[in-house]
């Protein structure tokens, strides 16, 4: 049988851990993957592991302000909410 594809959006978030031994890639505790499932790897950065990023100061600057407007604009429509079934009726309608 061959082996299938598995994406983020088909298999549960389940960070897999290995570590290379004898220039293979061996998994540190079991999984529930049937055999042949086939899944991407891919080596863990030391920045990220750490929680940073790859942001410079201009960027990680630039980042801030948008998240700063971003909850002003969220602050400032505070209330102005609209019910989703409002919504959904109204789309049901349009049909």
């Amino acid at each position: 049988m061959p082996a299938s594809r598995t994406t983020r959006r088909d298999c549960p978030l389940q960070p897999f851990k290995a570590h290379v031994h004898n220039g293979r890639l061996v998994l540190d505790e079991p999984t529930d993957l049937p055999d042949g499932e086939v899944i991407e790897l891919v080596p863990l950065d030391e920045v990220l592991a750490r929680g940073g990023d790859y942001l410079d100061d201009e960027e990680r600057a630039a980042l801030h302000r948008e998240l700063e407007a971003s909850i002003a604009e969220a602050d400032a429509d505070a209330g102005q909410l609209i019910d989703a079934d409002d919504v959904l009726a109204e789309l049901r309608a349009a049909r």
